[in-house]
């Protein structure tokens, strides 16, 4: 079965609204499942419902809700990677399961005729990422944190690892169909040039390289830093995006929100891919495909935030937080030189 938009993704949880559950609905089903008493309080989500619940002793956690149409399996492969992670590098800072009352990561829930499996997991403290300003300290260290994150998953396996996700690059191909919604001729031009770029140039290789289970999803909005010191990691969660892929492309997703706002574009991407690979190096065929993976992310962001913008206006906000950043750097991208890129890169990773 090809995986090939022929117009737009038609089904799953991508084209499906998230649960609508209320927090006193929920603030009940902690109570039934976990004995805890609390207040929830809705947050923002794109797929799935996500509510902070709090308890009256000030302990909190995150219940996530989980989009009807998403296949049980996604969702087990999710739970089974973050308890992974948990016993390969517990000071990663990433939430982990709180059990239930009978022992369970999960469990099912039937509301409104609809089954969704609810997790709850720890709330980590900090600043979101996209608040504060950023720093050549705060790239490295999120460089640095990503490739202990890749390291921790390096082993495992779950059935569900190669499922479909649109947002992984490897499948940038299928954007296209997407790209007639972009309303803007001169972008959906300049966008229609990196897709073509990416199958004459990544897409032929991406499957020669090095794969496993990766996060996928390293941007501004799934991390927090310290309060008192923004170069200091505390938080990296949401792992809906989790798939397996190349593992270059898990470094390209993050690296395409470290483009430096002023000045040259790549400065803050080379610090952060610089770090990642101090602790992870990539090997130079990785490293070549770098520029083109992560106008690749870029393409992908614009593409599917503005189709899911377009046909859910109530969550447009939301959905579109990433877009503008994003076409700001395939603007920027567009006058670089790929192959002086890709020397510098190697430069900085390589040493030579």
């Amino acid at each position: 079965m090809s995986h090939v938009l022929t117009t737009a993704p038609a089904a799953g949880s991508l084209a499906t609204p998230s649960p609508s559950l209320t927090p006193s609905e929920v603030e009940r089903v902690v109570l039934d499942h976990y004995g805890l008493a609390g207040e929830a309080r809705l947050l923002t989500s794109e797929r799935d419902q996500n509510f902070r619940f709090t308890t009256p002793a000030g302990e909190s956690f995150v219940v996530k809700v989980t989009n009807p149409a998403e296949d049980r399996l996604v969702t087990d492969f999710q739970t089974k990677a973050m308890l992974h992670i948990e016993a390969r590098d517990p000071t990663l800072p990433v939430p982990c399961i709180r059990r239930t009352l009978l022992d369970e990561p999960a469990f099912v829930l039937q509301a409104d005729g609809l089954s969704m499996v609810v997790r709850m997991i720890t709330w980590l403290d900090g600043v979101p990422l996209h608040q504060v300003e950023r720093s050549s300290g705060q790239r490295r260290a999120l460089g640095a944190q990503l490739a202990r994150l890749g390291l921790a998953l390096a082993d495992f396996r779950h059935p569900a690892a190669d499922h479909f996700l649109q947002w992984d690059i490897k499948h940038a191909a299928g954007l296209r169909p997407l790209l007639s919604h972009i309303e803007d001729d001169r972008r959906r031009g300049l966008a229609t040039a990196f897709l073509d770029r990416f199958d004459a140039v990544a897409a032929p290789v991406l499957p020669t390289l090095r794969g496993q289970i990766v996060h996928n999803d390293l941007n501004p909005y799934n991390v927090l830093v310290a309060a008192d010191d923004h170069d200091r990691i505390t938080g990296i969660f949401d792992f809906g995006d989790l798939v397996e892929t190349a593992l270059v492309n898990d470094v390209a997703v993050a690296a395409s929100y470290q483009i430096s706002p002023a000045g040259d574009p790549f400065d803050g991407v080379v610090e952060f891919v610089s770090a990642y690979c101090s602790v992870r190096p990539l090997e130079e065929r990785e490293i070549a495909l770098l520029f083109d993976l992560i106008a690749a992310r870029m393409l992908t962001t614009v593409a599917i935030t503005n189709w899911r913008a377009l046909r859910y206006p109530e969550n447009r906000s939301y959905i579109l937080r990433n877009s503008p950043s994003a076409w700001d750097g395939l603007e920027r991208f567009a006058v670089l030189d790929p192959g002086k890129v890709r020397d510098r890169l190697a430069a900085a990773c390589l040493g030579n």
